[in-house]
């Protein structure tokens, strides 16, 4: 009885160290779940969504215009910010009367919310232009007036470049595949 009560033990021991050492490379590498506790992307993701960021591999090679991601503040890198990528390495960004201009061309953003008209102003709603440095990327948030983005701090190091956003998996009637915008 002795003997079958060690070899659980030990075979349950074994699994929970398994578990945890899995665990913990599947968020160190391949996914991780982040928590938004802003309003700055509405209306797209909302205050106490939950969502999953794809990690593996992930760097300024596989990040498309329009794609929403996650990274760490330039300002204070222990914090994580998730923001939508507007500009790449080398585009020009201009933004004129609240109108986003990558490379010259205006931006079609219809799932963009502007929350106020009345306050308008640098560099909020007129901005640039900038030219994005090779090894970085310019974001925003989908709630323009309501979001700190790299129009106020600057451009997100490649380095800082966390993953890509791909669902929301709570609260439950919100879950969803998080695509990126459509951009040319």
């Amino acid at each position: 009885m002795k003997k079958k009560v060690l070899n659980w033990l030990k075979e349950t021991l074994e699994t929970l160290v398994i578990a945890f050492v899995l665990a913990f490379l599947v968020r160190t590498f391949v996914v991780q779940g982040f928590w938004i506790p802003s309003g700055s992307m509405e209306p797209k993701l909302h205050v106490g969504d939950r969502l999953l960021a794809y990690k593996l591999f992930y760097g300024l090679d596989k990040v498309g215009r329009g794609d929403v991601v996650v990274f760490r503040y330039p300002l204070d890198p222990k914090k994580d910010y998730i923001k939508r990528v507007i500009g790449l390495p080398g585009d020009t960004v201009r933004i004129e009367n609240k109108r986003i201009y990558v490379n010259e061309k205006l931006l079609d953003e219809s799932y963009i919310i502007h929350g106020d008209s009345w306050m308008r102003g640098y560099p909020r709603d007129d901005y640039g232009p900038v030219k994005v440095p090779a090894d970085s990327l310019f974001v925003m948030g989908d709630n323009r007036d309501f979001s700190a983005d790299s129009r106020y701090w600057g451009f997100v190091p490649e380095e800082n470049l966390v993953g890509e956003a791909f669902v929301i998996y709570w609260p439950l009637w919100r879950i969803n595949l998080i695509r990126a915008a459509p951009y040319p």
